[in-house]
């Protein structure tokens, strides 16, 4: 956003020795940043999950310079503007590990850039978009570069890397041969992806070719999994799971994999089951239960809270047009409700024994899927990760830390620290005692930039 926010309050600019205080607008993104100052503020530490009290967070240009404690003062530079953080809670910029910034809106007749600025209102400062045409994509991504006041970071994927034909025409990609991958995997990395996606019509023989091209040009593979079993894809090096269900679906006997909802048979004392959450805590292979899209799957038909929820009444009219086309096309039948909300019940149970493992999980909406409102979806995905069974914590480590290293980016997003990008969200309330208080924003930094929530949702386009 340009210009400022018509929300007064007090800020101080350090001028030579002098405190002065002026009674102005937060500042919103411009030209030239000034450096920031937070003062007195609790920051949320990836390490430990815990939260830090009294500490001064120091911004300049795009990134944090340093972080003052009582007992070692941060040097405050001249000319800075300095917010007071009193009763404040600051986080790192939220990461949504699972978007679609292509496909799905072709259905609504939207262009990605449009929704953008949701997901940075929401306080994700960062998103990966897991799967989309390459050229469409390479342009938004392009966007959201050349509009930082307004978009988040967006990392790019491969289309789906599936059989032939592809499951999805529009984003998929029909690859029947190993010898055809590495010619993929070189235009994709020509492309700047960080990611590689091998989709589920894809067997294991070119699926471990993908990882293994993937892996010697650096890049990220991960995996929305079917004809390639999980625990064969890790054992061929596979980095990232894509949705619960990919995870766990080999354990369903074939007979019944053929049901409606036949994932409601789940065994979580499968012996298999045990087998692979072993090994994926051992390799460390992150997993992004994208809980958010099957609640929504499963139960949109019958639960207003769902398809009538405030965050939907916010999005564009197309986009909520489209929703409801698919809502009303879906034909979900009253009677098999109850064994819906138990296979639902059955992802989060996983989840949860995933956590309880050690698996590492990413926090994933698969936005804008029907009802995954772009930005709004991601604290919604914090709400179930702690329903099932996560601490708020650890589910704010999965939309933090975790994410950026499922983006080789560590070293420069998911936790707050002196060198790392100022990518910042400041709340009112204490996310850790309550993860329903991430949704209390105040004021979002993006590469030092501070941005105005509330301006960025009105300039949203309603129809």
């Amino acid at each position: 956003m340009t210009g400022r926010s018509n929300a007064r309050e007090g800020i101080r600019v350090v001028c030579g020795g002098a405190v002065v205080v002026l009674l102005l607008a937060w500042p919103t993104a411009h030209a030239a940043e000034p450096a920031h100052v937070i003062q007195n503020v609790s920051i949320f530490d990836t390490a430990s999950g815990t939260m830090k009290p009294n500490r001064t967070i120091v911004v300049a240009g795009q990134k944090i310079v340093a972080i003052g404690t009582p007992q070692q003062p941060a040097a405050l530079p001249k000319g800075a503007v300095l917010l007071d953080g009193k009763g404040k809670f600051v986080i790192p910029g939220l990461i949504d590990a699972h978007v679609h910034l292509v496909h799905r809106l072709n259905y609504a007749h939207m262009t990605g850039d449009e929704v953008l600025p949701l997901f940075l209102a929401n306080g994700v400062t960062s998103v990966r978009d897991t799967g989309d045409e390459i050229v469409a994509q390479t342009l938004v991504a392009r966007y959201a570069d050349a509009h930082p006041a307004q978009c988040p970071r967006v990392f790019r994927a491969s289309g789906l890397i599936d059989a032939s034909p592809p499951i999805h025409r529009d984003i998929g990609i029909a690859v029947t041969d190993p010898a055809q991958v590495p010619a993929l995997v070189e235009d994709m990395a020509g492309w700047g992806v960080t990611t590689l996606k091998i989709y589920a019509g894809t067997g294991r023989p070119v699926g471990r070719k993908v990882i293994e091209e993937g892996h010697r040009r650096g890049l990220i593979v991960t995996g929305h999994l079917g004809a390639y079993a999980a625990q064969d894809a890790v054992v061929d090096g596979i980095d990232c799971l894509e949705h619960i269900w990919s995870v766990f679906d080999f354990s369903i006997p074939p007979d019944i994999r053929k049901q409606p909802d036949h994932r409601a048979t789940l065994d979580l004392n499968n012996p298999q089951c045990r087998a692979l959450v072993a090994m994926l805590a051992r390799k460390k292979v992150l997993v992004d239960p994208t809980l958010t899209v099957f609640r929504n799957m499963l139960l949109l038909s019958d639960l207003e809270e769902v398809h009538r929820h405030a965050d939907v009444e916010r999005m564009p009219q197309r986009l909520r047009n489209s929703w409801h086309k698919y809502r009303q096309g879906q034909g979900l039948a009253p009677s098999t409700r109850d064994r819906r909300r138990k296979e639902f019940q059955k992802y989060k149970d996983l989840t949860g024994i995933l956590h309880r493992a050690g698996v590492p999980l990413l926090a994933g909406t698969d936005s804008p899927e029907p009802y995954c409102p772009p930005g709004f979806a991601l604290h919604l995905e914090l709400e179930l990760l702690v329903e099932s069974g996560l601490t708020p914590a650890a589910a704010l480590q999965a939309a933090t830390i975790n994410n950026a290293r499922s983006l080789k980016q560590a070293d420069n997003l998911g936790s707050i620290a002196p060198g790392k990008l100022a990518d910042l969200v400041i709340l009112a309330a204490d996310p850790t005692a309550d993860i329903r208080n991430t949704r209390k924003i105040e004021r979002v930094i993006r590469g030092g930039r501070v941005c105005d929530p509330q301006a960025l949702l009105k300039a949203m386009p309603r129809r």
